[in-house]
């Protein structure tokens, strides 16, 4: 008889059954989708889209571009490489949430910007393109949630032409403990109660607090974008380091 055990992965400070966490995750963002988008206002007091504009900042979307979005539910990102890019400039967005799908299709059409988007239900870990497909790939606050962030890295790769570019926004880690340790009585002291007063689900960001404090450090990620193939890596911190930025390019 065979002792082989499942492998397991985090679900916050959970330890899950790999199998488990792709629908365990979608339950989250499932039950979250309605009031995402107000709760990360609520969350960082509106700093998200700044975080977001540094993005398209360093991104530069030029006319023409082809985007893939993963992870990238109600469009936040995709409306603004859309806005950027200019003239023949197409988004495709992929989420494994078909009610962040569908809340992110509603804006789109609210913002007249509909027939410059695809919407894609998919695993960021088995992309449904084929090879060399897009010129940038973004994620943001998204890649700490895949149960193997490895394969996401390597799909990114795959689906990339050659002088494609990878960016990914995720929160990080701040540079020193007594500034890292007062961040996290805000996170898990505020954050849940404010998901439970305003969505009516403490348990989901609990569980978002919690993925953020498993998530790698800045070198640690830098290096497994390395690992995945991409070269010129490097990152940008975010209010001194609760979020990062980083910049892979497919040579």
């Amino acid at each position: 008889m065979s002792d082989d055990k499942p492998d397991t992965t985090h679900f916050g400070f959970q330890q899950v059954e790999e199998g488990q966490k792709a629908g365990m995750v979608h339950g989250v963002f499932s039950r979250v989708a309605a009031r995402y988008d107000l709760m990360n206002d609520l969350m960082s007091a509106g700093i998200h889209r700044l975080w977001k504009d540094a993005m398209m900042d360093w991104l530069a979307p030029r006319p023409g571009q082809q985007l893939l979005d993963v992870a990238g539910g109600t469009g936040d990102i995709a409306f603004r490489f859309l806005r950027r890019a200019g003239a023949g400039a197409h988004a495709t967005v992929l989420d494994m949430t078909e009610p962040m799908l569908t809340e992110g299709r509603q804006r789109a059409e609210a913002e007249h910007l509909a027939g410059q988007l695809d919407w894609v239900v998919g695993d960021a870990m088995a992309l449904p393109f084929e090879d060399n497909r897009f010129d940038l790939y973004t994620i943001s606050f998204g890649i700490r949630n895949v149960t193997r962030i490895e394969d996401a890295l390597a799909e990114a790769f795959r689906v990339l032409r050659p002088g494609g570019r990878l960016m990914v926004l995720e929160f990080s880690q701040l540079p020193s403990q007594p500034m890292q340790r007062l961040y996290d009585l805000y996170s898990f002291n505020v954050i849940p109660r404010m998901g439970q007063i305003v969505a009516g689900d403490r348990d989901s960001y609990q569980y978002l607090v919690e993925s953020i404090r498993n998530f790698p450090d800045q070198e640690r990620f830098a290096a497994m974008i390395r690992d995945a193939g991409f070269d010129l890596v490097t990152y940008r911190n975010l209010s001194m380091g609760i979020a990062a930025l980083h910049s892979g390019w497919k040579t």
